[in-house]
Parts: structure tokens; sequence; C-alpha cells
């Protein structure tokens, strides 16, 4: 099997499959071949860039060392400025969200606790929710 990239008169791009150039002449010659896209049978081969594969005795280039503290150190970072500017509401969270989702309360940033269940009941009411990926720690929980 081959496959050719081709073009129709409009401009239109797709890709085919082929058992050989032979069979991709003769169904052309035949006037077989339309355009997916717009239905145009004036079909070209267009042109392709070959795919050179890597060699297999390569392996992938190693990470940095450390790479993987740097990145939870910066995501830490990042989670730790959004929860300066956001209000922590405990285990309320799910009837805070929802409450502001329905126009109930002012809307606001919040953070804190709900279940998978309550998270996923807030997503299917169409509430925009999203889990903090490290620990969060209570307030009252921390010195």
């Amino acid at each position: 099997m081959i496959v050719f990239d081709l073009r129709c008169t409009r401009g239109d791009v797709f890709e085919a499959w082929f058992a050989s150039s032979a069979a991709y002449e003769e169904q052309r010659g035949r006037g077989l071949l339309r355009c997916p896209i717009c239905d145009d049978d004036q079909i070209e081969k267009a042109v392709m860039a070959p795919q050179v594969a890597a060699k297999g005795n390569r392996a992938p280039a190693p990470p940095p060392p450390d790479a993987a503290k740097a990145m939870l150190k910066a995501l830490a970072a990042a989670q730790t400025e959004a929860l300066r500017n956001s209000r922590w509401v405990g285990a309320t969270f799910a009837d805070e969200a929802r409450a502001m989702h329905g126009g109930e309360k002012p809307k606001e940033v919040i953070h804190g606790q709900a279940t998978v269940a309550e998270a996923k009941a807030l997503l299917d009411e169409g509430v925009s929710v999203a889990p903090l990926p490290l620990p969060v720690v209570p307030p009252e929980a921390t010195n």
C-alpha cells in the first residue's frame, strides 16, 4: 500500500491509499477519484514531504537534572499565588460554587474541599471547577 496527498482544482488537499502508483494512475484515468470535501473530480498528486524515520538506536535525551523538582516548585508557586487571591470556604465549596453559579451570591474566586461526586455534579451543572494539583492545607490546620 502507498499513501498519496492529493489536491483538487479548488485547492483542497486530502490523503488517499492505493495498492501501487499504477493503481493510482488507473483510478485517476477512469475518473474514479473525487475530492471528499467538494466532490471535484479533477485530482492531481500534491507535493509530499518524505517521511524519514528516526534511527532506532537513539534514546530520547534525558531530562535535565532536577527537572521534576523545578517543575513541582514552579507549580507550587503558581498555586500559592492563585490561593492568595481566593477565599477558603472549606467543606462548603460545592454549595458556595453552586450559589455563585446560580446568581444567589456574588461571584468570586474560592477554594475549598469537595468530594469527587460533588465535583462531578458541579461540572454536570455547568459550574467551572478544577482540582488543585498539590494538597491544600486548610487555614485552621496551619500554625
